[in-house]
């Protein structure tokens, strides 16, 4: 798919593809920093149908909310071979116990056997996070292993 870079003169950069159905989706990024999602019409890819201004947190969240499928997606394709492995997004909820502390605060591995293979942040993939990497509410966890030690992290990430 090809995304169109579009130099806006004293407003900023928009961003679109077209979708199979003909519209074009895109972010303008304004040069004051503020981020807009818009929707071209279908005949006309200069005149916005619907425009949705949104703060930098609000698009991580919408890129968490879009990458994190796709990756979760991929990692599924790969590990297809190996019965019993499966892979599974999971949320840094605001009221976590592991909101602003480590990943080796977790003990994740040792507890559950599972592995935190990547974290989606701000749209942002961290691939391979070390056990210092510090966790924040909103962030997506990329966890590869078993059923039941995916239902176990869920817990623990959940209730400590």
């Amino acid at each position: 798919m090809n995304v169109e870079v579009t130099p806006l003169p004293g407003i900023g950069v928009r961003k679109d593809f077209a979708t199979r159905a003909g519209r074009r989706i895109g972010v303008v990024t304004q040069r004051d920093g503020k981020i807009e999602l818009i929707v071209s019409k279908s005949d006309d890819p200069d005149a916005c149908l619907a425009s949705l201004p949104m703060t930098a947190e609000e698009a991580g969240v919408l890129a968490n909310l879009l990458g994190a499928p796709q990756l979760v997606r991929q990692l599924n394709e790969e590990h297809r071979e190996l019965p019993g492995i499966n892979t599974r997004q999971l949320p840094i909820a605001e009221n976590s116990p592991f909101d602003g502390r480590t990943l080796g605060d977790t003990a994740m591995r040792t507890r559950t056997s599972v592995s935190i293979v990547a974290v989606m942040r701000a749209g942002q993939v961290h691939p391979s996070p070390t056990p210092d990497f510090l966790f924040t509410s909103g962030d997506l966890l990329v966890v590869v292993g078993t059923s039941e030690g995916l239902e176990a992290a869920a817990k623990i990430l959940k209730h400590g």
